[in-house]
């Protein structure tokens, strides 16, 4: 994915949560919103999983970064979105994901699957969305080193994407999670830059709760 592309890409998946959490939080009922953002979970877990692949990736500040927003956004996620504490906001599912990876990356390979196993039911999307995050975090780690791992592992990557997607259709009840495939495919290699900012994400995701929870209450 080209820089301007994940962006593009980051910015439409906040587009589409914002608009089902607004329909959540103030009882709007907007027809088609429940389902169309069922694109935005993938879309954010895509993105975020080819950042995670490329060599160089910082994955410490990358988890340090989640759960400290994830943390501050949780009280808010609570009264906005699920009514209750249960299940932890998204950031929350992407830094389990984050330390699976980490501690799989440092061989520690009983300890990631033990996390997987153990914390996913805690998180929003659960074991669909941290084993979606984890897949495509392969998958992208594969095709960046692919001289090394080979085609094999290139179609298991893939295989395992598309088998977290159907778990993430079977959660959703619906397949609207598939778009997020093509919308990447469609967008991937788009030319060009697109302004960044590293806590614009996270500050925007805490923020844009605290005026739904201001807003509804």
């Amino acid at each position: 994915m080209t820089s301007f592309s994940r962006e593009l890409l980051k910015w439409l998946a906040l587009v589409l949560m914002t608009l089902d959490h607004a329909n959540k939080a103030m009882h709007l009922h907007l027809p088609g919103v429940p389902e169309a953002s069922r694109i935005a979970f993938p879309l954010f877990a895509l993105v975020l999983a080819y950042g995670l692949a490329q060599p160089g990736a910082r994955l410490r500040p990358a988890l340090l970064r989640l759960l400290a927003f994830g943390a501050l956004a949780q009280p808010l996620h609570a009264v906005t979105v699920v009514d209750g504490w249960l299940p932890l906001n998204v950031l929350l599912t992407f830094a389990a994901a984050v330390a699976v990876i980490m501690l799989w990356m440092r061989g520690q390979r009983f300890a990631a699957a033990a996390l997987f196993a153990l914390g996913s039911p805690w998180v929003d999307y659960g074991w669909a969305g941290v084993g979606l995050t984890l897949a495509a975090w392969w998958w992208f780690h594969v095709e960046a080193h692919g001289v090394i791992f080979g085609r094999c592992a290139r179609w298991a990557g893939g295989a395992l994407v598309l088998a977290a997607f159907a778990l993430l259709c079977a959660q959703n009840g619906n397949l609207w999670a598939l778009l997020a495939l093509p919308l990447v495919a469609a967008l991937s290699r788009l030319p060009g830059r697109f302004p960044r900012w590293r806590w614009a994400f996270y500050g925007y995701y805490v923020g844009h709760l605290a005026v739904l929870a201001f807003a509804a209450g």
